[in-house]
């Protein structure tokens, strides 16, 4: 649950039972550009329970699998480790071209993981990744997300990432091999991204979760001043052309009050609560650069995979249909160079 910007300490109970909505729009076709698959001791987020998720209303023609650290092999060298992840989701990716399980081409595309810190071991991953993804790896993630407050959960145990030499020469290697990177930081680290991004331009970078806004620690009754904050960062990210930007995985926020009753948000309460952050995005990079996420399992843990999206359908209510295509699946294609 920290992983939508709360500081340690601080978590929503899990809603016993989820909320379910009439879908909107339902006919709206939309490619999720970011979800997990897992097992793990607390966990068990499967094909099943995809497959549950994305035939509950909403017309979800394809999905991207996004890396997790699931499936790393148990022996072998350690920087081929991730490439066990590679081969399960590719297994999950035939079951669901068979047809049996939907119409819906599931983990058609992925991005798994590196240790950028691996030196030689680098290439030989992203190479192994490439052999055995089959066709259907397009990069991968770059988890940084570290920030100087002690009460922030850091993704990472010490700042500078993406500064370092190693990942400079790691995001060359995947440029080379006209793969993707996709970076999840925290919003202190924007602007270290747009310096990464003026010394790497030939990288195709997918920024996750709107940049990570921290909206707890030390930040907790810091909102607008973290808003204004996050927006001069992004400004800077979004003038670098060869920057996509997911939207998603933000904290709710409702009043006090709501989350003393027993109902779990809906998605009005969803739309309300991430509406100046998504529309921020789009405002400063475009629909054509932008992309909505469900980071499923995770939002799951507040609220069901037709909430949010029904949510993101009030965020568009008044743009165009072309505006909505590329945010519910055009991007998304471009981005990770899906052929519908």
């Amino acid at each position: 649950m920290t992983t939508l910007g709360y500081g340690k300490g601080e978590r929503h109970e899990s809603w016993l039972g989820l909320l379910e909505e009439d879908i909107i729009e339902p006919d709206l076709p939309i490619i999720d550009p970011h979800h997990h698959l897992w097992h793990r001791p607390d966990s068990t987020y499967l094909l099943p329970e995809l497959v549950a998720d994305v035939t509950s209303g909403h017309r979800v023609t394809a999905t991207v699998f996004a890396e997790c650290r699931s499936m790393y092999r148990a022996l072998g060298p350690e920087h081929l480790k991730p490439v066990g992840e590679t081969e399960f989701v590719v297994g999950i990716a035939a079951m669901s071209a068979s047809g049996i399980y939907g119409d819906a081409k599931l983990c058609g595309v992925f991005f798994g993981g590196v240790d950028f810190l691996a030196g030689e071991g680098i290439g030989r991953t992203i190479d192994a990744h490439t052999v055995r993804g089959g066709g259907r790896f397009r990069g991968v993630r770059l988890s940084c997300g570290w920030d100087a407050d002690p009460r922030i959960p850091n993704i990472t145990p010490n700042g500078g990432l993406l500064a370092d030499s190693r990942v400079r020469n790691g995001i060359s290697l995947l440029a080379s091999r006209g793969l993707s990177l996709d970076v999840w930081l925290y919003h202190t680290q924007l602007l270290e991204l747009a310096t990464l991004l003026d010394e790497c331009p030939g990288i195709l970078v997918v920024l996750d979760h709107v940049g990570s806004p921290i909206l707890g620690g030390g930040y907790k009754d810091k909102h607008d001043e973290v808003f204004a904050d996050w927006r001069k960062s992004l400004a800077e990210v979004a003038k670098r052309p060869n920057v996509f930007v997911k939207l998603g995985a933000l904290p709710i926020r409702r009043p006090i009050e709501a989350f003393s009753t027993s109902k779990p948000p809906s998605s009005v309460d969803v739309a309300e609560s991430w509406r100046p952050w998504i529309e921020t995005c789009i405002e400063l990079f475009g629909p054509s650069r932008c992309m909505f996420e469900s980071n499923f399992p995770v939002q799951k843990n507040w609220c069901s995979y037709a909430v949010v999206w029904n949510a993101f359908k009030r965020i568009t209510t008044a743009m165009s249909p072309d505006e909505k295509l590329d945010l519910f699946q055009g991007t998304a294609c471009r981005a990770y160079r899906i052929l519908e």
